[in-house]
C-alpha cells in the first residue's frame, strides 16, 4: 500500500505543526509521509526542540517552511490544521486533499512569563499533540488493518 502524504499546517510552523510532523514520522512512517508548513513561517522555536528532545523524539532536519513550498507542487491526502488561524486562512480548495482535519491547540509560543512557565505550556501542548497523533495513527491502522511497528 503506498504511503499517504500528510501536511500539518499552522501560522508560524515553529511549534505545533513541527511537533505533529515529528510525532507522525515517529509512529507511522510506514503509513505516512509527514510534512509541516506555516502561513507565515517564523523559524523553529527553541522550546519546540527542547520539549521534543525531552521525550526522545527528534525534530532534527525539520525547519520552518512556507505553505507556498507545497501549494500546487505536492499532493496531500490529509491536510491537518493545528490552529484556528490556519484553519480560517488556509485555502479552502486544495487539489488532491481527500481529508481535511482541524485539531485546535493553544499556541505555546504566545505564553508569557518565565522560561519555566513557557516550558510548561510547550510540554502541555506537546502532550496534547502527542495524544492526537497517536489516536489518528490508531484509527488509520484500524481502517487499513495495519499493525503497529512503533508504539511508545
Amino acid at each position: 500500500m503506498p504511503k499517504s502524504n500528510v501536511l500539518f499546517l499552522c501560522t508560524g510552523n515553529s511549534a505545533r505543526s513541527q511537533m505533529a510532523e515529528a510525532f507522525l514520522r515517529h509512529y507511522a512512517s510506514d503509513l505516512f509521509n509527514a510534512y509541516s508548513a506555516g502561513l507565515e513561517p517564523r523559524g523553529m522555536n527553541p522550546f519546540t526542540v527542547r520539549v521534543m528532545n525531552e521525550i526522545g523524539i527528534s525534530v532534527e532536519g525539520q525547519y520552518s517552511k512556507s505553505l507556498r513550498e507545497y501549494l500546487g507542487k505536492q499532493l496531500f491526502a490529509y491536510l491537518v490544521t493545528v490552529c484556528a488561524d490556519a484553519e480560517a486562512r488556509c485555502p479552502t480548495v486544495w487539489p488532491g486533499v481527500q481529508y481535511r482535519l482541524h485539531w485546535k491547540f493553544d499556541d505555546p509560543a504566545a505564553e508569557q512569563g518565565t522560561d519555566e512557565q513557557k516550558l510548561a505550556k510547550f510540554r502541555e501542548v506537546r502532550d496534547q499533540i502527542h495524544a492526537a497523533v497517536k489516536a489518528f495513527v490508531a484509527e488509520e491502522r484500524a481502517k487499513h488493518g495495519a499493525t503497529s511497528t512503533s508504539q511508545r
